[in-house]
């Protein structure tokens, strides 16, 4: 399996997610919970990570963790590790707890730090498991709008400080912020992410290039790292694996839309536009076909080949 491209150093923010094996249930009672909530904490004190951010769903969580250190890899091996002990011990269950390795997208804080604290709290919204995010016990929107404690190891003060310099003025403002119109008026940052990686500014990604991937080259072992390297345009994915499925237009729209995901560079939206499709379409097709493509040998081949004509 593909490894995912990591940058790490100190002072990096990152969105940080991570799914139950199968999509099954991560945390089933309030005691779970609050059992991971403690790891959070236990990272802050141990690997000095800065939590900004979180929402605990049924079946994955949301984190904005900063690394002062410059060491995500230990502080979410901690976090996950520490989980899934506790986890298959009460509910006596072997195996992996979470869907592979979590996800880390970098984000430049002075850019999208606002936009995504307002994408995790509304995520019980947009799942249909509240009426409001106020109404979610478990997420850190509460605390955030001064309606319940703030717990010690929280860092609201980058996120509060955009809003105000009093307290109560700044929590006032953020509820409104995030709750001053619907859900769906609000798709989130994640429609600016390049190549699954890096969530920025075009400035922020040229200095995440020019200080980090300067001296790699692609590597099929690192498929985010090709995409974050100039590749090829959605236009001319489209024309290579038309030429390839020439009697199989949905089959050569599904596999340009995967390629488009994987290897132009392009952001959700970008490629949305291209197709003519929502961002969710993007990465569900996208996900569907990489699953066929670890089933299927011959499609695996057929995939393979195109990649090696398009990065030529």
């Amino acid at each position: 399996m593909a490894r995912s491209l990591r940058i790490e150093y100190p002072g990096a923010f990152y969105h940080v997610t991570s799914r139950g094996n199968e999509r099954k249930e991560v945390f089933l009672d309030g005691a779970d919970r609050e059992r991971f909530l403690s790891y959070l904490d236990s990272a802050t004190v141990r690997y000095g990570a800065q939590v900004h951010l979180y929402c605990l769903m049924p079946n994955h969580y949301h984190l904005l963790v900063e690394t002062p250190l410059g060491n995500l890899s230990r502080i979410m091996g901690h976090i996950n590790g520490a989980y899934t002990t506790y986890f298959n011990l009460k509910h006596q269950r072997p195996g992996h707890l979470f869907q592979g390795r979590y996800k880390a997208i970098l984000v430049d804080k002075d850019e999208y730090v606002r936009e995504l604290s307002r994408y995790i709290h509304l995520n019980p919204v947009r799942a249909g498991i509240s009426a409001t995010p106020g109404d979610y016990r478990w997420s850190s929107y509460r605390a955030y709008c001064g309606l319940t404690h703030s717990p010690t190891w929280l860092n609201r003060s980058l996120i509060l400080s955009l809003f105000g310099s009093r307290a109560t003025r700044a929590e006032a403002e953020y509820r409104g912020f995030v709750e001053c119109s619907k859900v769906e008026d609000h798709p989130g940052p994640l429609m600016n992410v390049l190549a699954a990686t890096i969530m920025g500014s075009k400035s922020f990604v040229k200095s995440v290039k020019e200080r980090f991937l300067e001296e790699i080259l692609p590597d099929r072992e690192l498929p985010a790292l090709s995409r974050l390297l100039p590749g090829p345009s959605p236009k001319a994915i489209r024309k290579a694996v038309e030429e390839r499925y020439p009697t199989d237009r949905r089959k050569a729209r599904r596999i340009s839309i995967y390629l488009c995901h994987r290897y132009s560079g392009c952001t959700l939206a970008e490629i949305g536009a291209e197709f003519g499709i929502g961002l969710s379409a993007v990465t569900q097709m996208s996900r569907r076909v990489a699953e066929a493509v670890g089933e299927d040998q011959s499609l695996r081949e057929s995939v393979e080949e195109l990649i090696s004509r398009l990065q030529k």
